[in-house]
């Protein structure tokens, strides 16, 4: 098969568009004919992209891109509830091969049915982004109706799904932006907008009971004196990995694969009260430059030609 292949760590330049192995489904896994990849530039700079579960380097080189959507092309006999020939998307082993490829393997944990609203390129850009922004809401800042939540990054590939799930849960929406971004945002939602080149965030915005950061940096250093007694902070800017403070250490997190989420995440966009933003879609071929292009709104994918 031909595949998106990284031979040096943290480095897009590094990306070759070559042959590589098929891989084959092992118990607990299907084979999934790829028709579109998310593309999280980021993910070139966490841990899993370099190192191994047991923290040892990860033999290279590898395929990155971990979030896609396509069709079961092979599955063993105890991946129950999947067919050959059924239309998935999913998140799958960030210490594993990803889906910049004509082929990746997922286990049946990690894929769910495509929502049916969307083709497969609008698909891929959904798993990371979508769960990302569920998990640091919902699971880990246990965000309710009527609260406050100020959001750092809004129209990004996490900030548009966030924006939009943070209003559908009833919670009202704070978000930065640059001022060209500003009516987009409030079209996903968002009650309140402030430019951060601007202003200074806080002197805006007052008590929160949530902030939700995509930015990291000096604009999360900021961010924990907003926070009424109780309140949460979490982030997924990839420079708060390694951070040595404690507190940003326990408010980092990177995504799982949840199917009963992305089941959720379907029926939201079947129904239409959830969208998405496709800022440009490159060919596999070119996925170095998908990996070094920075969208302005929400995020780029990787197409398999022929199949999306």
């Amino acid at each position: 098969m031909k595949a998106a292949r990284l031979h040096a760590p943290r480095s897009p330049e590094s990306l070759r568009y070559e042959d590589a192995p098929d891989p084959r489904p092992g118990p607990g896994e299907v084979l999934i004919r790829v028709h579109a990849a998310g593309v999280t530039p980021s993910e070139l700079r966490w841990a899993p992209t370099s190192v191994a579960r047991d923290g040892s380097p990860r033999p290279l080189p590898l395929v990155p891109g971990h979030e896609f959507s396509g069709e079961v092309a092979m599955l063993e006999t105890d991946a129950a509830g999947f067919r050959v020939g059924d239309a998935v998307y999913g998140l799958n082993d960030w210490f594993g091969d990803g889906a910049s490829a004509e082929y990746c393997l997922a286990r049946t944990a990690e894929i769910a049915r495509k929502p049916t609203a969307l083709d497969h390129v609008q698909a891929s850009v959904v798993p990371i982004s979508a769960l990302t922004a569920w998990q640091g809401l919902f699971d880990r800042a246990r965000l309710a109706a009527g609260q406050r939540v100020l959001i750092h990054g809004a129209a990004g590939g996490v900030g548009v799904f966030a924006v939009q799930l943070a209003r559908w849960r009833g919670a009202h929406v704070i978000a930065t932006v640059s001022a060209a971004n500003a009516e987009f945002v409030r079209g996903l939602g968002a009650d309140e907008t402030i430019d951060y080149r601007a202003v200074r965030f806080e002197a805006m915005v007052g008590e929160v009971d949530v902030v939700f950061d995509g930015v990291g940096g000096d604009a999360l250093a900021r961010s924990w004196a907003l926070l009424k007694t109780g309140g949460t902070l979490v982030t997924i800017a990839a420079s708060s990995e390694g951070e040595r403070d404690q507190r940003t250490k326990d408010a980092f997190f990177i995504v799982e694969a949840k199917p009963s989420q992305l089941d959720d995440l379907a029926g939201l966009m079947n129904a239409g009260q959830l969208g998405l933003v496709v800022d440009r879609v490159f060919p596999l071929v070119q996925a170095r430059e998908a990996y070094a292009f920075r969208p302005q709104r929400g995020k780029a994918a990787l197409a398999v030609v022929g199949r999306s």
